[in-house]
């Protein structure tokens, strides 16, 4: 099979339908030269112009966060995604998550920062704008000249994004859109230099784009900066636009083109999101371990007691889940982009469509890895015990950070719903063949299970042969739960965030053991134990939430017979052949863990 074709048969949502060789995931194992360089350089750079001012972020210098992105500019980190015809790197899909995975970990304020500008702050100019826009605008955002701010959020427009009541009005000369407005929570408000803004147009169903200036003189004033739990030295301001003058020609996309620049621009923040709270969890960890080590209570250090050992294995395997899920991913959409542009795609189009392509996945790494994060902060408060809460320790700033992760670009709630509803869809398309499958399970229910032994000799086939089972307990919930309720499907929000959490922890555990299969193919067992030991553990833990999930999804639509039926399916494909000793696996983890003194993965 050729690369084209294989890459072609590669469809966001197809992980819950079809097997994945582990030879076809991208891991961190698999960084190129190029990108083991850059990785150096942003953690030099974060190192060197962030860990030591982490005190001075926690006071609210918004100076010091713009003179540090200005730095990252001048370096090119702000330019990643950016093509090399409008001043940035032109660097791949997987490149641009490296870069924000590895310069968000130290503050959320710069992770912010960093995630405003680059994303919601420049790339929709990058893939929506016409070529003057583009040549005009990106250039000086690309190098950090000039920084972004993206205007989507009203007081009463949140998730429902499409409801904001800030209007366009064309003036009587043609020549100008007069926008009145109210724009909230806006990142990076208080040092940019141009705003991406969504307004109405008359009675649009839709809203539209304009790229705007920032300029005072012309109707745009601020509010104060935000008092905020985390994040303190990520301005943040609400904005208010009165009989601002934009001129025509900084339409963005077309007229009613704004929900859909929207949208896009947040599948891209999701998985971005993701990216940016890896590094934070590789630190909180590595912080968390030599405290750990060097804390002594009962002339012990607290590492060598088994209830802090649990919480650094818990940790380590969640951060490396999250990186295996968020590169497997990141590979994914990168392929879909190069294929095409192949196919004679711009690369704004590329871009946005591989993106698209993938927003299912986008939204589970954006749900699990922010949790994921909140969970390691919270746990590294609990191993720094009384100091933890205290604000001279680092674990009371990682927490309070973490906390707006689950709320950004959608929050979580919605993510899951999302996740569901649009595969559900995809299957309505004919791009996701989830009938067949769901009838194959519904069949099986009704025959006769094998008794007959399987072969588990190869590393984690028995792993394998769970995650198979454990996606046949999502095609029954959801397939049931399709045909029960159809397009009102929607209006059951528990039961769809209950069928989303089984598709969260599939793809992430199977995207753990795929990693780890890949890599003991090029290393090998010996080699890979600890990191077995973390894949094993992840899934034995995915089994038991995917199981009362599933409890609660059945029992919600189905009675009778049916219901009975249903969960005796349930307990056949969560039950192990071989139950893990997970206590012993816990051991192997935290051995690991607390020798290296830190992450070491």
């Amino acid at each position: 099979m050729s690369t084209e074709n294989k890459i072609e048969m590669i469809r966001g949502g197809q992980f819950i339908v079809k097997e994945t060789n582990p030879s076809e995931v991208f891991t961190p194992e698999d960084f190129s030269d190029e990108q083991k360089m850059m990785r150096e350089s942003v953690q030099e750079f974060v190192d060197k112009e962030i860990v030591p001012n982490k005190d001075r972020f926690e006071k609210k210098d918004y100076a010091l966060t713009e003179e540090v992105m200005r730095k990252a500019g001048e370096m090119g980190f702000l330019g990643v995604a950016v093509p090399e015809e409008y001043d940035g790197l032109g660097m791949g899909f997987v490149s641009t998550m490296l870069v924000c995975d590895y310069i968000s970990g130290a503050t959320g304020s710069i992770a912010t920062a960093f995630g405003a500008h680059t994303g919601i702050g420049t790339m929709p100019i990058t893939l929506y704008g016409t070529e003057e826009q583009k040549k005009k605008y990106v250039p000086k955002l690309a190098t950090g000249e000039w920084f972004g701010a993206y205007c989507l959020t009203e007081p009463g427009a949140g998730s429902d994004a499409n409801s904001g009541k800030t209007k366009a009005e064309l003036t009587a000369d043609g020549k100008h859109y007069k926008i009145n407005g109210q724009k909230m929570w806006i990142s990076n408000a208080g040092f940019c230099n141009v705003f991406v803004v969504f307004a109405r147009l008359e009675d649009d169903k839709n809203i539209t784009g304009f790229i705007v200036e920032n300029d005072p003189s012309n109707g745009i004033t601020m509010g104060e900066e935000e008092h905020k739990l985390g994040i303190h030295s990520s301005s943040t301001r609400q904005v208010f636009f009165n009989d601002c003058l934009v001129p025509v020609e900084n339409m963005l996309a077309g007229r009613g083109e704004g929900f859909k620049i929207a949208m896009n621009a947040l599948n891209v923040g999701r998985i971005k999101l993701a990216a940016a709270c890896l590094d934070a969890q590789r630190r909180v960890i590595t912080l968390a371990t030599n405290y750990a080590n060097e804390r002594e209570q009962f002339k012990t250090p607290i590492a060598k007691f088994g209830a802090i050992r649990k919480k650094l294995a818990e940790m380590a395997v969640n951060a490396y889940v999250g990186e295996s899920a968020s590169y497997r991913a990141a590979k994914d959409v990168e392929n879909r982009i190069h294929l095409r542009q192949e196919e004679g795609a711009t690369f704004a189009e590329a871009e946005l469509k591989g993106v698209e392509e993938f927003a299912i996945e986008c939204s589970i790494l954006k749900v699990a890895v922010s949790e994921d994060m909140q969970a390691c902060s919270d746990e590294g408060i609990q191993i720094y015990g009384g100091m933890g809460f205290s604000a001279d320790a680092p674990m009371e700033a990682a927490w309070r950070d973490a906390r707006i992760s689950r709320i950004y670009e959608g929050t979580n709630e919605i993510n899951r719903m999302l996740a569901v509803g649009m595969l559900v869809k995809k299957a309505m398309k004919g791009h996701v063949n989830l009938l067949e499958p769901a009838m194959a399970v519904g069949n099986e229910l009704t025959s006769i299970p094998s008794f007959e032994t399987p072969d588990f000799s190869e590393p984690l086939s028995e792993e394998m042969d769970m995650v198979k089972k454990l996606k046949k307990v999502f095609l029954m919930v959801a397939g049931s739960a399709v045909q029960k309720f159809g397009p009102a499907l929607e209006e059951h929000q528990q039961l769809l965030i209950a069928a989303s959490d089984i598709l969260i922890e599939i793809y992430m555990a199977e995207s753990a053991i795929l990693r780890t299969q890949k890599n003991i193919a090029r290393t090998s067992v010996e080699e890979q134990k600890e990191q077995i030991a973390m894949s094993q553990y992840y899934l034995y833990q995915a089994s038991k939430i995917i199981q009362a999930r599933a409890e609660e999804g059945i029992s919600s639509f189905a009675e009778g017979d049916e219901q009975r039926m249903m969960l005796m399916g349930l307990k056949r494909f969560t039950k192990y052949t071989n139950l893990p000793n997970i206590v012993a696996l816990r051991d192997t983890i935290a051995d690991k863990v607390t020798e290296a003194n830190k992450y070491p993965f």
